[in-house]
């Protein structure tokens, strides 16, 4: 008999519900605009059999894929398991073999040394696949419109690294996928390595370095001719995984790092640009380019640890106030003599998850979108916290004149991650739309907004009805008709 833990992560509208769906013609409150035509694919979380140790984060379920597919103003979805290694061993077995996050210590014998992955934190469409990605392992290739997975790839052997980010970036000159691993010769090591990948799937090079400790490299940002790496100090080590303590513990007493990496083939750990910077916690990034040596990064930055489920080392209280995220912006000159990057602040607004028009990857950009913790809203939490985070508005800025817009979806509802559509291949920068899940946590249920990207404090142009409950996710990624229109034809 299954039962779930009584604990926040399992329960209220955390609870499992381990559904894969079909349903056509979702149930719309406004109106789609006919030429929307492609898919938003997402992914969360989503346990397979209660955790073996009892507990456990929600970073540690089973990659569940969405996908809500736009055509003739009409709106399909479908869901499915991303299968992984570990998925199919513990189907098998029926019930959890893999212990704690990022612990193989606590695995069971029989599937020690195993893929560990679960596929879970980002869902993106390169060169016809559909990747499902997890960091800590290579990626799970699955098809775009049935959702069957096909399993892990290396690229025809060119991987040589063990593991590929959940955050890769499309160059749009080039149309190749830029990736990078880190730990990539196993757990704990400060191994780095970047990718790039052909528009037609080929691994075309890599780099290899090592970090001055090893952390969670979790995102990345690449410029016409630079990949860029903060480096923050959430570490880890044998002795914490031993202890069965939390993957990951936050060392206020490191300095963080920026790495610019020259996006050649030629690239060795020598040619490698680092700067110091002051401990402080950086987790996604927003948007990055250079002019000639000049390189500015945007991301949103906190003086102290954000994440309160991977703890001080030193066991201090979280701090909320020095937790909160801001949008900010490093610079370097690769033709000074520098050793430290410049950080300032670019809004006021507490937030995190940062999306930006895809389009204009590794270049100079204008607008950007956030999902933002407004202090000056109310907040009564019903039903249990979507993740643990009281994130309930979707924040706009304008880069170039400061503007600010906000949409707050109520006190007792937060929002996933937003998501770019482009309303055509050549329309201007932000000429599109914003999609983003919106839990209604009274009602332990869902909601898919559709907003003008440019004014979304007027509110959604259109709302979609989920018949099923989607737990907090992680990341997504939209996808034109063209980007899988062969396979649909096969």
């Amino acid at each position: 008999m299954t039962h779930f833990p009584e604990v926040p992560a399992f329960t209220g509208f955390n609870k499992p519900s381990r559904v894969e769906a079909d349903v056509q013609d979702l149930d719309v409150q406004g109106v789609i605009p006919p030429e929307l035509d492609g898919t938003f694919y997402r992914v969360q979380p989503e346990h397979q059999f209660p955790p073996k140790l009892g507990n456990d984060i929600a970073f540690n379920g089973d990659g569940m894929i969405s996908m809500f597919r736009f055509k003739h103003g009409k709106v399909d979805y479908r869901q499915r398991w991303a299968k992984t290694d570990k998925w199919k061993l513990e189907n098998a077995a029926g019930r959890a073999l893999f212990g704690a996050y990022r612990n193989p210590l606590t695995d069971d014998e029989e599937v020690k040394g195993k893929i560990r992955g679960t596929a879970n934190t980002n869902a993106y469409i390169h060169g016809g696949r559909l990747y499902a990605l997890k960091e800590d392992s290579p990626a799970l290739v699955m098809d775009p419109n049935s959702l069957e997975t096909f399993g892990y790839t290396d690229f025809d052997g060119k991987m040589t690294g063990e593991t590929f980010s959940a955050h890769p970036k499309t160059d749009p000159v080039t149309g190749n996928m830029c990736s990078f691993g880190y730990a990539s010769k196993g757990v704990l090591t400060t191994d780095m390595t970047y990718y790039e990948v052909s528009p037609e799937g080929e691994l075309l090079f890599e780099i290899w370095w090592q970090n001055p400790y090893y952390a969670m490299m979790h995102d990345f940002a690449i410029t016409q001719d630079y990949a860029l790496f903060p480096v923050m100090p959430m570490t880890s080590s044998w002795e914490r995984l031993e202890a069965v303590k939390p993957h990951f513990g936050f060392d206020t007493s490191m300095p963080s790092y920026l790495a610019v990496v020259p996006r050649k083939p030629v690239t060795t750990a020598a040619d490698i640009r680092w700067f110091k910077g002051p401990s402080c916690f950086a987790g996604h990034v927003m948007n990055a380019w250079n002019e000639g040596t000049k390189i500015t990064l945007d991301l949103p930055v906190a003086s102290n640890n954000m994440m309160p489920f991977f703890p001080d080392i030193n066991d201090a209280p979280f701090d909320p106030v020095t937790g909160s995220t801001y949008l900010s912006r490093w610079t370097v000159d690769l033709s000074q003599n520098e050793e430290e990057y410049r950080s300032e602040r670019l809004s006021n607004m507490i937030g995190e998850f940062p999306k930006y028009d895809d389009r204009v990857t590794g270049k100079k950009y204008r607008y950007g979108w956030l999902v933002v913790i407004d202090p000056s809203q109310p907040v009564e939490i019903k039903g249990g916290s979507a993740g643990g985070w009281v994130m309930n508005t979707l924040g706009f800025v304008d880069l170039e004149t400061g503007a600010e817009q906000k949409y707050w979806v109520g006190p007792v509802s937060s929002i996933q991650e937003p998501c770019f559509i482009p309303r055509s291949p050549d329309a201007a920068e932000g000429d599109g739309w914003i999609v983003m899940v919106v839990n209604r946590l009274e009602e332990r249920g869902s909601e898919l907004l559709l907003f003008d990207a440019l004014e979304i404090a007027k509110g959604p142009i259109a709302t979609i009805s989920i018949p099923v409950r989607l737990r907090f996710g992680l990341h997504g990624n939209w996808a034109d008709a063209a980007a899988t229109q062969s396979l649909e034809a096969a």
